[in-house]
């Protein structure tokens, strides 16, 4: 098996167990993509054609709020990423995506992924396990909004990615959280006391 196999396959393991063969059929349909630094990939009121999984790098997604960025999602390796409401109803959405540093993603089109769901044994099970798992994310991340301070936010980030401040700039996280700038700085000057 080729390496893109295997990775697929580590990344759909916790959510569904399948023989290697079926990330063999799913593998072949995604195809490899390269982003800069800070280039946006899909812009505000603009139709997703792509679902992307990130390989190395990270992103975020963004939402115009009262002329300034609103970081919605950070996602990082192995996350799913775009606009995904865009990808399902086929129509714009105000929803844009950047890179936060250089990006590698496999990502599989609208098309194809249409097609595999409906001509594929497995097909349909892939998806449904994609739209799954991104949904626990957006459910968690929601109840962590309303639940969470933003210090206890910021923990939780940087024990899932410990070295997010070399990756993300400062205000987009602190866009993340719903705090200012000025708030993250307060929050990182107390953790480290």
């Amino acid at each position: 098996m080729n390496e893109k196999t295997i990775q697929i396959k580590e990344i759909f393991d916790p959510y569904y167990s399948a023989p290697i063969e079926v990330w063999d059929t799913f593998a072949k349909r995604l195809k490899t993509a390269t982003f800069n630094k800070n280039e946006e990939i899909k812009l505000p009121n603009t139709t997703e054609k792509k679902l992307y999984i990130i390989n190395k790098g990270s992103a975020g997604i963004f939402l115009w709020k009262e002329n300034h960025p609103v970081c919605i999602d950070l996602c990082f390796e192995n996350d799913f990423f775009g606009d995904y409401m865009s990808l399902l109803i086929q129509k714009p959405t105000p929803l844009y995506t950047v890179c936060f540093e250089e990006t590698e993603m496999f990502y599989i089109t609208y098309s194809d992924l249409m097609d595999l769901y409906e001509n594929s044994k497995f097909g349909a099970k892939i998806g449904r396990i994609a739209a799954e798992s991104l949904f626990i994310h957006k459910q968690s991340q929601q109840i962590e909004l309303l639940t969470q301070t933003a210090e206890q936010r910021y923990k939780y980030l940087l024990s899932k990615q410990p070295h997010i401040i070399q990756r993300v700039p400062l205000k987009h996280i602190a866009s993340y959280l719903g705090i200012t700038a000025e708030s993250l700085s307060r929050i990182r000057k107390k953790i480290v006391k």
